[in-house]
């Protein structure tokens, strides 16, 4: 790829170098045309600043074009006095490159200045026929067409070309405006949820250190290990993060490599659940104890990839909610089932018993909601599903995702993973 980007940018080049070369050639010969090599030398000159002047870089860009139409209108304005002129052509490369001059002003100046560039290259290109030795009905044609015609459709290309580059940086900026937030929902997904298991685990040892309670060597190595595996749980997802950032900026991967934190993707059906099955029991080891119950019915039913992934972020965005939030939880529920009555939509809850009151419950609403539960309701609705959440009757807290089984939304999202 590297190597084709190359050739394309050395042909692109070559072909501007060859016509450039014939721009100048034929400005050399319109030259000649002169009755005076002075005359010709100066025609030369001019035609070689106009088109000088729209190769320019674009910092310096209006400062060579006002600088062209001068010495072009000094030049039309001086040859206007001579009794001998060129008998039959000002210099059309000359009058084809102003008119380009007043398109790439209005593209890419600012309006004052833009406006400023049109009226020096618009005016010099009006003037330009009054070189012509004879001063007829066709030269005051030629000169009508060029003000009436030919300057204000070279403004139109340029105002329509400006339109076209500013709607094409929005929607540049909206790809990487939605990356941003794709990105910052992989980090937070994944990396967020170790880390947050590493607080709570190192708020809980320090609890018991501070209570007094004399803890045991085999104690303190195993809270230890559960802090080390956390920590190494989030480096895996960050370097597994960072190297999908990597394959999506150089665009060499046309899929997500195997360590991708985007979750298991491809995976389906009961071997795609099996992993939330690990990630309870992770979260029961250092945290209230977590109840995974999948539906018999979904043990032979392959779900989608993008249905699996988006389960799993359901469930892992909860428990570590839960951790953060819940004070005084000592259960919680994650239940996996076809939603009754609809058996073509899949039904994700995850309950907790904490006891925090209403305001646990705010802070939990407000705090979790700014990031984890918006950016988990963006997932839920890109599947075409519906998420919920909110403090329960009697205390604890209550997520419930409904997404779907169906066959078109099966086929819908593959064909996204793939694309």
């Amino acid at each position: 790829m590297i190597s084709e980007f190359r050739s394309r940018f050395r042909f692109r080049h070559l072909r501007r170098g060859l016509v450039g070369v014939a721009l100048a050639v034929l400005v050399a010969l319109e030259g000649l045309n002169a009755p005076h090599p002075a005359m010709a030398a100066a025609t030369m000159v001019s035609g070689m600043l106009c088109l000088a002047a729209l190769a320019v870089p674009e910092r310096l860009f209006a400062r060579y074009a006002i600088g062209a139409a001068a010495v072009s209108c000094v030049l039309t304005a001086t040859e206007a006095q001579l009794s001998e002129r060129p008998p039959n052509t000002p210099g059309m490369v000359e009058l084809g490159a102003l008119l380009l001059l007043t398109t790439r002003g209005v593209r890419r100046c600012p309006p004052l200045r833009a406006a400023g560039l049109v009226v020096a290259s618009s005016g010099a290109a009006v003037v330009l026929p009054l070189r012509i030795e004879l001063w007829d009905d066709h030269l005051k044609e030629l000169i009508t067409v060029i003000a009436v015609c030919a300057v204000p459709f070279m403004v139109v290309v340029g105002l329509c070309l400006r339109l076209y580059d500013t709607l094409r940086e929005r929607e540049r900026e909206a790809i990487r405006q939605a990356q941003r937030l794709e990105h910052a929902r992989e980090l937070h997904d994944f990396v967020a949820h170790h880390v947050t298991a590493i607080v709570a685990q190192t708020k809980a040892a320090r609890f018991t250190a501070a209570a007094g309670n004399p803890q045991s060597p085999e104690d303190l190595d195993r809270m230890l290990a559960q802090i080390e595996r956390a920590g190494s749980q989030a480096l895996g997802s960050m370097r597994a993060m960072v190297t999908s950032l990597r394959d999506h900026a150089t665009a060499s991967a046309t899929t997500r490599p195997t360590g991708d934190p985007a979750g298991p993707r491809g995976l389906g059906g009961l071997r795609g659940l099996r992993d939330l099955r690990v990630l309870t029991e992770e979260f029961s080891e250092v945290g209230p104890a977590a109840e995974l119950i999948l539906a018999p019915e979904l043990a032979d039913r392959p779900l989608p990839p993008g249905i699996a992934t988006t389960v799993h972020r359901v469930v892992q965005e909860s428990l570590t909610n839960v951790r953060k939030h819940a004070t005084g939880a000592g259960r919680v529920e994650v239940r996996i089932g076809v939603r009754p009555g609809d058996p073509e939509r899949l039904e994700v809850s995850v309950v907790d018993d904490g006891q925090g009151g209403a305001s646990s419950a705010a802070e939990r609403s407000v705090e979790g909601g700014r990031y984890g539960l918006v950016g988990l309701a963006e997932r839920v609705e890109e599947v075409d599903g519906h998420l919920t959440s909110g403090p329960r009757d009697g205390g604890g807290w209550h997520v419930l995702a409904v997404l779907p089984l169906d066959r078109t939304a099966t086929e819908e999202t593959i064909a996204c993973d793939h694309a």
